[in-house]
Formats: C-alpha cells, sequence, structure tokens
C-alpha cells in the first residue's frame, strides 16, 4: 500500500505519460465529455454557445468564409464550430478522437441537410489528400500536446494548407500558469462520477513545472476491479514562446488575438489566440 501512495503521488517528468486516449475512447469517459460539450451552462469541453456563435461570426469576417472556403477543425467535437461554418457554406472537415462526438456531429449534419465530412481519429495521424484554407484547433487542444507532439502537428499544419492557408488556435498564457496552484487530494466518487459508473475513490494531484510553464493534472482512479492513472498535460505559453515554434516550423505569426471571438490581445488573460501563415 506504501509503495501505491508513494507512485500515486509521485510526480512524473514532463510529458513523460501519456494517456488522452482514455478520455476520447472509454465509453462512460467519453459520454460525460459529450455532456460537457452540450451544457451550454458550463466552458468545460466547449464554450457557451453564444460565445461560439460570436467566434463563427468573427471566423467568417475575418477569413472571408463563404462557398468554396475549405476549412479543416482539428479535435471538432460534436461539431459545434464545422456545423456553423458549414451552414455558411464552406467545405468543412472535422476531425476528433471521440467516436460518439463524431457520431453526434453526423446525425446533426444529416438533421440539418449539411455536408460536413468528418473523421474519427486522432488528429496527430490524419493524413489526406485535400487542402485546406483555414486550419482551426480551438479549446487550447495545442496545449495538451507533448513538445514533440507539437512539432508534428504544425509540420502537419504546413503540409495540408494552401499557400497563404491560414491557422487559428488557442493556448493557456503564462498569467494562467501563474494562477494554478499545485494540489493533491482524494474523493469518493471524484468530480461526480465522471471517471466511472460505478463507486471508485478518486486521487488528484496537481503538479506545477515552472521551468517548463507545464502544469499535469493527474488523476488516479481506484475501482474494485482495476487502478489506472491519467495524465492531462497542459502547456502554457508567451507570445513569444508560441511565435518561435511556429517560425520553427514555417509557419508565420500574423496577428495574437484575445480569443478566437477577435477580443483585443491582453497579457493579463489567461488565454490568447494566435493567428498564423503558410508563405
Amino acid at each position: 500500500m506504501f509503495q501505491e501512495l508513494e507512485e500515486i503521488n509521485r510526480r512524473p517528468a514532463p510529458f513523460e505519460c501519456y494517456t488522452a486516449s482514455d478520455l476520447w475512447t472509454d465509453d462512460h469517459t467519453s459520454a460525460k465529455m459529450l455532456a460537457y460539450h452540450l451544457n451550454d451552462e458550463i466552458d468545460v469541453s466547449s464554450r457557451n454557445s453564444a460565445f461560439i456563435d460570436k467566434s463563427v461570426e468573427w471566423i467568417s469576417s475575418r477569413f472571408r468564409v463563404g462557398e468554396g472556403k475549405k476549412i479543416a477543425d482539428f479535435g471538432c467535437g460534436p461539431g459545434l464550430y464545422a456545423s456553423r461554418l458549414a451552414q455558411r457554406n464552406a467545405t468543412v472537415t472535422g476531425v476528433d478522437f471521440s467516436a460518439r462526438s463524431i457520431n453526434y456531429a453526423e446525425d446533426v449534419a444529416a438533421e440539418q441537410g449539411l455536408t460536413v465530412r468528418y473523421v474519427n481519429q486522432n488528429y496527430l495521424e490524419y493524413e489526406t489528400d485535400h487542402r485546406f484554407d483555414l486550419i482551426l484547433m480551438i479549446m487550447c487542444d495545442y496545449c495538451a500536446l507533448s513538445p514533440q507532439q507539437r512539432r508534428t502537428m504544425l509540420a502537419k499544419f504546413r503540409t495540408l494548407l494552401e499557400p497563404g492557408g491560414s491557422i487559428l488556435l488557442d493556448v493557456y498564457s503564462l498569467a494562467g500558469f501563474d494562477e494554478r496552484e499545485e494540489t493533491a487530494g482524494c474523493e469518493e466518487n471524484l468530480l461526480d462520477g465522471f471517471w466511472s459508473a460505478h463507486k471508485y475513490y478518486g486521487f488528484s494531484n496537481t503538479f506545477k513545472y515552472e521551468d517548463e510553464k507545464v502544469i499535469l493534472d493527474k488523476y488516479t482512479i481506484v475501482e474494485s476491479s482495476r487502478t489506472r492513472t491519467v495524465y492531462n498535460w497542459l502547456q502554457y505559453f508567451s507570445t513569444e514562446s508560441l511565435k518561435a515554434e511556429f517560425e520553427e516550423n514555417g509557419l508565420e505569426v500574423e496577428e495574437f488575438m484575445g480569443d478566437v471571438a477577435g477580443a483585443p490581445f491582453d497579457s493579463s488573460a489567461q488565454e490568447f489566440a494566435v493567428i498564423a501563415r503558410k508563405g
């Protein structure tokens, strides 16, 4: 038992363990995540519909979305952006890890008579002959990737973009990093039963890596039949560090925004957005 508790509270090296699939492919947690996506009262898996409407309005204006505009939404979830952009006659492709979310998005597209190409796949492995005018990665998905995965992602974006094509994504800021604190706790059915349909004890540890500007939310879930650990890594950025990553991968940063709805950049905010371009 002592060794088990030691392991529960062990601080791994940054991005040492990666378990993203546990959230998106497990039957129970994927259902919970979809419910969060569709809950308009919280900004957990997706932002609320009023923000998304505002965001799509701004994206449509900023990137001249309309007939013939080819858009890829990486981490599209249940299609909350993809369907709205398709309503504006864009040609939209959505890619997501969660089969449950993709199935929901496809049902919505069918009901609304929309033509959206949805792909149920880890976007790090996504390959296509299609090329895009605009690539989106929204809700700070980029921050959950390791440095190597981010290099892979940016190289993929550069390949998939048409010449002069654009990228829009958002990230957590250093101001957001400063707000985070290290914590440890244990609770029966942690997060109101999010992790399992059966009784469990959930251990939560938040580790803060000052040099790397990385946060780890580590969850150890102990059920009668199994114990598992989920690692939720989040990279936090300055404008300088994000710009350097993009430029190292042949992408030109055009502008920093406050969010993906066109707010002006605010250095004290917990998030910001970037517009980049393939030359």
